[in-house]
């Protein structure tokens, strides 16, 4: 048909019309080619339209790859889903590439750009004829049949999908060219008048450039997702909504159902835009113009585009409101969205992204499929066409769907490679990837879809090393974020306040590859309080940290995590070489089995240091003694039992160790250890049994830390009364008993930390007053004793803390007695954050100290931060 459409308006067309019937010649077949049905349509008509001829040699290669395929599908029963994926390939282009072989014989053309897939189409035709005649026994054999067949299907797509175009667009460029050169023979000749060319009207299809791609055909989990997606969306306040979820969640299937729901579709003029990583303002609204077949005008910069949009909208909502999804936004587009964001009644914005910007306050963050809903996609998945397909029993596919994670884009990639796999190679895969191989390795599909999350800007490498730093920790374990601060503030030679650390854990959570979770606050409460505070991670992004910190040779890697299951250590490391490590962060990890006997390594270069175990009796490794550049030490019992640690006098040999936090652990070695750490600054004790640490000592704190400056005690639960021995750190600045409930008392020493800055006894129920001697903490800033429930009064010289600047004492139930009248005398007070009942008491103050701001906090019952907090 477009051949003898071809031929007539060559006929029908005289010299001196040959200029408007090439541009009406191009102009018909771009319309009628934009209008078939199916991608491989439009690309074979975009490619006739600049005379692109497949040649004779590509017919007749793809002619017999067909007859055999469909010749080997109906003689073979078993192991055929690859050929019938083929084939169905082959069914789609077999009649297009007929029709333009035959309306192009009298074209020549060189058959250069064909010759590869001509070569790979031969080979093909053995492929499937040796595949045919493999015995059914030979099942990895025939796997790698199964991939080269697999990988001919993805180049005829992939020469359809990207060729073909190119080719179209190419010739597309010449015709205009000829036009230009008939434009000017004809000039020349002095020709004013032209002559009617009978070109035929193009076919009536729609031009749809942002029209809704359908959904999966099979889809499921997502029902609850829609509803409140769809109630979040119709809100009346709501302009922008932005969809987050890592990638792989199922985004963009979501918004494709939504867009079918019947409260949205036919309701809504929908314009559904895919954006690039690099997106372009004026090719975005372009493509809308286009898809209402609207003149597209000459836009003379990003807002006179905006303004042009603007006027479309405009129209276009006086019939029906308009719903625009712009889908698979990069970060750091934020000013691309703003610009859409324009206050236009019957006109809302959907944004599907894997960062969840900020900016903006409307989100909706998409959920991982339940266990129930991911073993329905995996089953669909793992089964053949036919319907014939072997899936092992319940045990198996739940271990193998730990490994997805709840990601729909995981569960159906390995669906689909474990289909039609013996039950051998399914319990392979289960015991591989449970013992530490990565899920990741053998799937590059959803390797690829992760890793775009990793793409950062120069200026933010640091951020994706920090997400990298999360594999140091077990899977399923809450972090908490001063574990983080610390790690990261001596690693990247950060702020000691950590600041820039928590603006890197923030970044990381609105990109969705952790979760943050932050005790809620009232909007005044200082910001350097962040004990409570605690970060997780899905499964899945653990995973892509580890992966992506194991590339390269062991020794050469900047991070190392090595997880030893009962004592089977890696091979690397019972190397005799005992080869030299040159990680700066080493994290080892150990199960309840393990018997603490290590091999000796050489890792002089660790500056972090992360040991989990769950054993009752641990030892520390004796290489640690080698680590001269050891800053952090992290060590953590994930048991359920309480553990202690020996060999810890080995610490005194390391001259840089700033930092040490211990987790769940019996400490009885403070200063009763003969070893002097003397670059040691702060030490962290959480949910740790410390009653005996500081008793009987055998040597002077003083001198054993002399240049401690920060102490963290949280949840030791049998720290009754502080050792005064503590008070004789001259250079302490920070001191924080926080939750530790059976402390009664401080004792009068502790005015003798003269150099201290902050005074946090948060949550410590049975602290009932506070000492006098506090007076006496003249560089005093910020004291907190918020939720001491047995504090009534506040310490009569209160008023001498001449430098005290906020002070916290909401929930302090039993404190209503009148302020002391020293109070008045805290000229440099600047905040107080207190309850109801408290503030009326500072009401007679206010008058006295102009510069104090007196805050009610909010009173919130949440209790999600006690997620996995070990209770």
């Amino acid at each position: 048909m477009l051949a003898q459409s071809q031929e007539n308006l060559i006929i029908n067309c005289s010299v001196v019309g040959k200029v408007e019937c090439c541009v009406s010649l191009f102009q018909s077949f771009t319309y009628w080619s934009f209008g078939l049905v199916g991608e491989a349509k439009l690309y074979m008509a975009l490619a006739f339209v600049g005379s692109t001829a497949l040649g004779a040699a590509f017919g007749e290669a793809f002619a017999v790859l067909y007859s055999t395929v469909k010749d080997v599908i109906s003689k073979t029963i078993a192991f055929k889903s690859i050929l019938q994926q083929l084939k169905s390939t082959l069914d789609v282009l077999d009649p297009l590439v007929k029709d333009i072989q035959q309306s192009n014989r009298e074209l020549g053309r060189s058959e250069k750009e064909t010759h590869d897939l001509i070569q790979q189409m031969n080979k093909g035709v053995k492929l499937v004829s040796k595949y045919s005649n493999l015995k059914g026994w030979k099942h990895f054999v025939r796997c790698h049949y199964e991939n080269k067949l697999c990988s001919l299907d993805e180049a005829l797509h992939r020469f359809f999908q990207i060729h073909i175009p190119a080719w179209g667009f190419r010739n597309g460029i010449e015709v205009l060219r000829g036009v230009n050169d008939l434009c000017a023979q004809t000039n020349s000749a002095g020709i004013n008048g032209v002559l009617p060319c009978a070109v035929p009207e193009p076919p009536d299809f729609d031009v749809l450039p942002c029209a809704v791609p359908e959904p999966p055909d099979f889809t499921v989990g997502f029902d609850v997702s829609l509803k409140e997606l769809k109630m979040e969306l119709l809100k009346e306040e709501v302009l922008m909504l932005v969809l987050t979820a890592p990638g792989g969640c199922g985004k963009t299937t979501l918004v494709k159902m939504l867009c079918q729901d019947e409260d949205i579709e036919g309701k809504y003029e929908i314009f559904f835009v895919m954006v690039t990583k690099t997106p372009n303002l004026k090719d975005i609204i372009q493509r809308i113009f286009d898809h209402k077949k609207v003149q597209v005008p000459e836009f003379q910069s990003d807002d006179d585009a905006i303004n042009h949009l603007k006027q479309l909208l405009n129209r276009i909502k006086q019939q029906n409101p308009i719903l625009l999804i712009l889908d698979d936004v990069w970060s750091g587009s934020e000013s691309l969205l703003e610009k859409f964001k324009f206050h236009m009644t019957g006109y809302k914005i959907l944004v599907t992204s894997r960062t969840a910007f900020p900016r903006f306050s409307c989100k909706y963050k998409l959920k991982p499929l339940s266990d129930e809903d991911a073993t329905k996609l995996f089953r669909h998945s793992a089964i053949l066409q036919d319907g014939n397909s072997y899936i092992p029993n319940d045990d198996t596919v739940k271990k193998i769907l730990k490994f997805c994670g709840g990601f729909p884009l995981a569960i159906e990639v390995i669906g689909r490679s474990l289909c039609g796999q013996p039950v051998e190679v399914w319990r392979s895969k289960a015991v591989k990837w449970s013992t530490g191989h990565s899920i990741l390795g053998s799937n590059s599909d959803l390797l690829n879809c992760l890793e775009k999350s990793l793409d950062f800007l120069d200026d933010e490498l640091i951020i994706k090393e920090c997400f990298m730093d999360l594999g140091s920790f077990p899977e399923g374990q809450s972090i908490h974020v001063t574990t983080l601060m610390d790690m990261w503030i001596e690693l990247y030679e950060l702020d000691e306040d950590g600041i820039h650390a928590i603006a890197n854990l923030y970044e990381i959570s609105a990109r969705n590859l952790a979760s943050l979770f932050v005790k809620r606050k009232d909007a005044s409460d200082f910001a350097n309080y962040y004990s409570e505070d605690y970060v997780t991670q899905h499964d899945l992004l653990r995973e892509l940290a580890i992966h992506q910190s194991s590339q390269g040779p062991i020794e050469q890697r900047k991070r190392l995590f090595i997880n030893i299951g009962e004592n089977n250590l890696p091979k690397w490391w019972m190397d005799q070489k005992q080869q030299s490590l040159s990680a700066n962060l080493l994290s080892i990890s150990t199960d309840a089995m393990f018997s603490s006997s290590w091999c000796n390594i050489q890792p002089p270069e660790v500056e972090v240091l992360v040991l989990n175990f769950q054993t009752k009796n641990y030892q520390l490794p004796k290489f640690v003694e080698k680590m001269d550049k050891l800053k952090v030490l992290i060590v953590t019992n994930c048991g359920f039992l309480p553990a202690e640690v020996s060999n810890f006098q080995i610490l005194g040999s390391l001259p840089y160790l700033k930092r040490i936090r211990l987790e769940r652990l019996s400490v009885p070695f403070l200063c009763k250890i003969p070893m002097q750490m003397s670059s040691l600054k702060k030490i962290s004790l959480f949910m740790c049994s410390i009653g005996q640490a500081f008793r009987n000592f055998t040597v002077q704190v003083s001198d054993a830390l002399p240049n401690l400056t920060d102490i963290n005690i949280d949840y030791c639960k049998d720290l009754v009364e502080l050792p005064e021995g503590l008070c004789d750190i001259a250079h302490l600045k920070k001191l924080s008993i926080t939750n530790c409930h059976k402390l009664s008392a401080l004792p009068e020493a502790i005015g003798m930390l003269v150099n201290l800055e902050m005074l946090r006894l948060r949550c410590c129920s049975d602290l009932s007053e506070l000492p006098e001697s506090i007076r006496s903490l003249q560089n005093l800033r910020i004291l907190d004793i918020s939720a001491c429930l047995s504090i009534s009064k506040l310490p009569k010289h209160i008023g001498e803390l001449s430098n005290l600047e906020e002070l916290h004492m909401k929930e302090c139930l039993r404190l209503s007695r009148q302020l002391p009248e020293s109070i008045m005398e805290l000229k440099q007070l600047k905040l107080v954050i207190c309850d109801e009942e408290r503030a009326r008491l500072w009401e007679p103050i206010k008058d006295f100290l102009t510069n104090l701001k007196v805050v009610v906090a909010t009173k919130v019952i949440n209790l999600n931060w006690l997620h996995n907090r070990y209770f």
